[in-house]
């Protein structure tokens, strides 16, 4: 195969998994509803099964809701005959991977969650299927080819299934109300976590550069020079506003006598402003979107307790 022929292969194979995925999204209704909340309900672990690729699959799925804060455990099905079935407690709800829905040894699993009254949620890419027949709520999964252009190696069809299965995880975790908190909780290594985990407060510095409305602008400029490019304007401790090196300029182009103009007349009166326990991570891309390198920070009662800078933001790995 020459180098064209190669990317029209997988340009083709992406296309069709695309495809599936539409296709999914397409014929989603009230039964994804109805899994959603199955799942909810469900004061137990939520069981994920299936066999082969679709058993890799599963284990994703799986995964995915465990680290979305809805515990989840694979069984494989053969192993569940063999002291596995274990784990499942009547409390539990069970999602079920087949692209047939008539995968022999899933259903020796299906009758034990039956007649452990577990629900089922099936998805299959076979609507009309005995796994389908057999569950509680099921989701179609079908495509209308695999990307294997034998039509055999199940590609299109697992990456139908896997995208249901994350749709299942976003839509509970939405429910749920899961916050960036509770992720962190869950994540509290590598750099994922420091961003969700670190606050404001754990890189601010205290309040510097601070002058008053009456202040001279030659004392603003000290302050913009000898505290990293914001001088706080206060008054009687209250933050009144702030100026920063844009405002010096734009200031010196229009009036060259500014150094004895007063800072009040200068600062800009309604500043962005952080808070000590705002995500560190959500200050960063706020500064990046208005285009500033440093904000002032409020306690809980709105005083100036602090300011924190950009590049402290980065270095301390919130983005």
């Amino acid at each position: 195969m020459n180098v064209d022929a190669i990317v029209a292969a997988g340009r083709r194979t992406l296309e069709l998994e695309a495809e599936g995925i539409r296709q999914a999204a397409q014929v989603l209704d009230q039964r994804f509803a109805d899994a959603v909340h199955l799942l909810q309900r469900a004061s137990g672990r939520v069981i994920v099964s299936g066999v082969g690729k679709s058993g890799l699959i599963a284990r994703k799925i799986a995964a995915t809701l465990t680290s979305t804060g809805t515990p989840a455990s694979y069984l494989h099905p053969v192993d569940s005959l063999h002291g596995d079935l274990g784990i499942v407690g009547r409390e539990d709800a069970a999602i079920l991977l087949s692209k047939s829905g008539e995968t022999e040894e899933l259903f020796g699993l299906v009758a034990n969650l039956r007649r452990l009254d577990v629900p089922i949620i099936a998805i299959t890419g076979t609507p009309g299927s005995a796994l389908a027949r057999s569950a509680t709520v099921t989701l179609d999964a079908s495509v209308r080819e695999e990307a294997c252009p034998l039509d055999l190696a199940p590609t299109t069809s697992t990456t139908a299934a896997l995208a249901l299965g994350d749709a299942l995880a976003v839509a509970l975790l939405e429910l749920r109300g899961f916050s960036p908190d509770d992720f962190a909780v869950l994540h509290p290594a590598g750099r994922l976590g420091r961003r969700l985990l670190l606050r404001v407060r754990d890189v601010m510095l205290p309040p510097g550069g601070m002058v008053t409305p009456e202040s001279p602008m030659r004392a603003v400029v000290i302050a913009l020079a000898h505290h990293r490019g914001l001088a706080i304007v206060t008054e009687n401790g209250t933050l009144r506003g702030v100026i920063t090196p844009g405002d010096l300029t734009r200031l010196a182009e229009r009036n060259p006598d500014f150094l004895d103009l007063p800072a009040g007349q200068v600062m800009t009166r309604t500043p962005k402003t952080a808070t000590t326990d705002a995500l560190a991570a959500a200050v960063t891309g706020e500064m990046e979107r208005v285009g500033i390198i440093a904000m002032p920070v409020l306690d809980d009662r709105g005083a100036l307790c602090g300011v924190v800078h950009l590049h402290d933001l980065m270095r301390a790995g919130a983005v």
